[in-house]
């Protein structure tokens, strides 16, 4: 089937052309879309994870199924946005997902943390968690923090994922990418997040274990 790919600012520099036809199989997405146009073009694989995908005008998900005749945009950071990627999940986790939006020819070192539900807490048996967000404001901080960090370390880049809702024991409740030009920057960076996430970030949890129930900072 055939799309239409519309370039904008810094891609339309880049590419030298401000739209493309491009052929898919059937019930191709977006996912696939992207992939194949950063195999063909450099400067879509060095900024991947830095931009979001507009369908027929509206934003859409990587999992989003593009049709014969759509018109897809790749929108790069407006004024004023970072293009980070920071998400507040009710669904599983992946920290693949981190690791595109952070990786780039650049990064000589990317260094992943997931934090997942242990069966044992504090000489408890553990049974099942609980996360609570304030979700605006906690996306806003977690959006703050990585700001902060990259700030401050320059050259690295950081994506986070974090549960909310009832999370069964393994599974994970965090997820976290660093990447930086060399290795010791990355992981300073990595355990800079989650440090500062759990110290700032609005998210409550509430463990379940053997003897009742209790939120994680405040006792029974």
């Amino acid at each position: 089937m055939q799309i239409r790919v519309l370039y904008f600012a810094v891609f339309r520099e880049r590419l030298g052309t401000s739209s493309a036809e491009v052929t898919l199989p059937e019930g191709a997405t977006v996912a696939a879309l992207v992939a194949q146009l950063a195999a063909q073009h450099p400067a879509i694989a060095t900024l991947r994870g830095h931009f979001r995908v507009a369908v027929n005008e509206a934003f859409a998900d990587e999992t989003a199924t593009l049709q014969a005749g759509d018109v897809v945009a790749l929108i790069p950071p407006v004024s004023g946005g970072s293009g980070r990627y920071v998400a507040l999940l009710e669904t599983p986790l992946a920290v693949q997902r981190c690791i595109d939006h952070v990786a780039h020819v650049g990064a000589g070192g990317i260094v992943t943390f997931i934090g997942n539900v242990r069966g044992i807490s504090h000489g408890k048996r553990v049974s099942h968690l609980e996360y609570e967000a304030y979700g605006s404001m906690a996306v806003a901080v977690m959006h703050e923090i990585a700001a902060e960090i990259e700030a401050e370390i320059p050259g690295t880049r950081l994506a986070v994922e974090h549960r909310t809702g009832r999370l069964s024991l393994g599974e994970a409740a965090v997820t976290i990418a660093a990447s930086a030009p060399h290795r010791a920057e990355a992981f300073v960076a990595c355990q800079a997040m989650i440090d500062r996430l759990k110290q700032r970030v609005p998210i409550w949890k509430k463990e379940f274990a053997e003897d009742g129930e209790v939120w994680v900072g405040l006792g029974p």
